[in-house]
């Protein structure tokens, strides 16, 4: 039975280890459900140092708009564009709220067999698919949420179909979990309009109950199971009167990006969800869409639960990844740090992850029409300079609702396998070098940045190696017909061994070369193989 509301309220911080221990036992099982306990007993696995690009589906009912990313949450805020959108395709958040967007969505043109052989030739090593995002639908055989995509929308298990056909492909398998954050995401469900013809009147999660599906395509489904149930103050109280109001109140409430939960039942119904999907999964990798680590003690028992079971799988090797978001020293021990949609300025000595996406997170129509979406080289570029400063990068390719990937999207694959299937060998199994490169490119630190940043040109060179190998990976053609490397300039601690040969991939001829005061200057050949250039450098005592 389901408790209470005055049950379910009560701070998740009380919620101790031995009260969720039962969710997260497992045999002979090293990982506590502690940050000390993780970074302890924790090393990131060596076929994630290998792989270097993963391929994410970034995919649910909020593509089925094709509006863009957080329509769920933003349908419900009167003056947003989507709310507007939403109100003349589908009619009033109160008669139609989200829960309708789920029964709208059908899988009609989804290709995962196709869809996974284009990220494997384009390069992808993992591969990652959404469990839920903050609408709080689980897109699997969810034992503990009824709202989940076998029961409601596609009637299918998505999760499992991706599993299967990317195991089949030979790829690592991973889940994005980001419910922990929808019982304050979904408070603007709970609210009103504060101006207009249905002023006042709350939208449908502060309306519908279990007994309100009888008879309809929801019977016996909970709305206040998906919209999570009001949270206490950030429910907009009755008698605002202005949509300037009514955002503030959301921002300055519903709208913090939260990592606990002042909803202990919430917490721990998240925990037995994250636990079976990995039971059912069996992933190699988690990505959590939050500061840290989720829900406080429940995101530990979850990461140290995940571990345990994957030692379990592998023998007693651990093979797991469970990334996180502005991690401080001691979680990055525990953890893999994830940098959304941003840089790093630097060569970091622990392993690292940028998550980022070709367009918007949820399928964009506009920005599709308007040639939004970053190019193959775009993404090469940004995936030289993450490897070369010992990162990985997770890219999204948005699909709309129907499950399709659109054209321009499959151009942007092929052109990635082209460059790949000539340069690839820069890029995987490879380590960093002493330094991460030179050029004039800088970038800030930090995340959700990489709109701000200047370009790439073709001063900048970005380094790797490989068995006894430097690879320099020029950041775009130079237009000299030399590509000059100032790292190994006279007196730099860079320049040490011998050269011995020079090689641009895909040209198959050495190419001539010569050390100045300045650095190592080489003729490139007249044709250029790939939109960017990829010298191979052998010598002894270079790297």
């Amino acid at each position: 039975m389901r408790p209470t509301r005055r049950q379910m309220l009560g701070s998740a911080a009380a919620l101790s280890g031995a009260t969720l221990a039962p969710a997260t036992q497992a045999a002979t099982a090293p990982f506590k459900a502690s940050w000390e306990s993780l970074g302890d007993a924790y090393e990131t696995p060596d076929w994630f140092k290998d792989a270097k690009l993963g391929l994410w589906s970034h995919w649910g009912p909020q593509c089925v708009p094709e509006a863009g990313d957080w329509y769920g949450r933003q349908m419900y805020m009167q003056g947003n564009p989507y709310y507007d959108l939403h109100v003349q395709r589908y009619g009033h958040p109160a008669h139609h709220g989200f829960m309708e967007i789920i029964n709208d969505w059908k899988v009609t043109e989804w290709d995962p067999e196709g869809q996974i052989a284009l990220y494997k030739a384009a390069g992808a090593k993992y591969f990652v698919s959404m469990a839920n995002h903050h609408d709080n639908l689980d897109m699997f055989d969810s034992k503990f949420h009824k709202w989940n995509s076998l029961n409601v929308g596609p009637k299918m298990d998505i999760v499992g179909r991706w599993a299967k056909v990317a195991r089949a492909a030979g790829l690592r398998f991973g889940v994005s979990n980001h419910a922990a954050h929808a019982w304050h995401w979904w408070q603007t469900a709970y609210g009103y309009d504060p101006e207009g013809p249905m002023r006042g009147v709350r939208y449908d999660a502060a309306r519908l109950t279990k007994a309100d599906g009888k008879g309809k395509w929801w019977d016996g489904l909970d709305p206040q199971d998906l919209y999570t149930g009001p949270a206490g103050d950030m429910v907009p109280p009755d008698g605002l009167t202005t949509i300037k109001a009514m955002n503030d109140y959301h921002d300055q409430h519903s709208g913090q990006w939260l990592e606990t939960s002042p909803n202990a039942w919430y917490a721990r119904q998240w925990l037995l969800r994250q636990n079976d999907l990995v039971d059912k999964y069996r992933p190699d990798f988690v990505y959590f869409d939050n500061y840290g680590l989720p829900l406080e003690q429940a995101g530990l028992d979850a990461t140290a639960y995940f571990y345990n079971q994957n030692r379990k799988w592998n023998g007693g090797k651990l093979e797991a990844v469970v990334t996180g978001k502005k991690l401080d020293a001691r979680q990055k021990r525990a953890i893999v740090d994830d940098v959304e949609r941003g840089f790093s300025d630097r060569l970091r000595a622990e392993y690292w992850q940028t998550c980022t996406c070709i367009g918007n997170w949820h399928y964009d129509r506009g920005l599709y029409e308007r040639n939004g979406y970053k190019t193959a080289k775009d993404v090469i570029q940004r995936l030289g300079d993450i490897v070369a400063k010992n990162g990985n990068m997770l890219l999204s390719i948005p699909q709309r609702g129907n499950g399709a990937i659109d054209e321009k999207e499959v151009k942007i694959l092929q052109d990635m396998a082209a460059w790949m299937t000539v340069n690839g060998e820069a890029i995987f199994g490879t380590r960093v070098w002493t330094i991460y490169g030179e050029g004039p490119a800088r970038f800030a630190e930090g995340m959700q940045n990489e709109h701000a940043q200047k370009g790439f040109t073709h001063e900048d060179i970005r380094y790797t190696t490989k068995g006894g190998v430097l690879y320099a990976l020029g950041q775009d053609w130079p237009n000299s017909g030399y590509m000059s490397l100032t790292a190994m300039a006279q007196g730099s601690a860079q320049r040490k061994g011998t050269v011995e040969r020079v090689e641009l991939l895909g040209h198959g001829q050495p190419l001539d070369f010569g050390l100045s005061i300045n650095g190592l200057n080489v003729k490139l050949p007249d044709a250029r193989p790939t939109f960017t250039p990829v010298l191979k450098i052998f010598g002894t005592g270079i790297v």
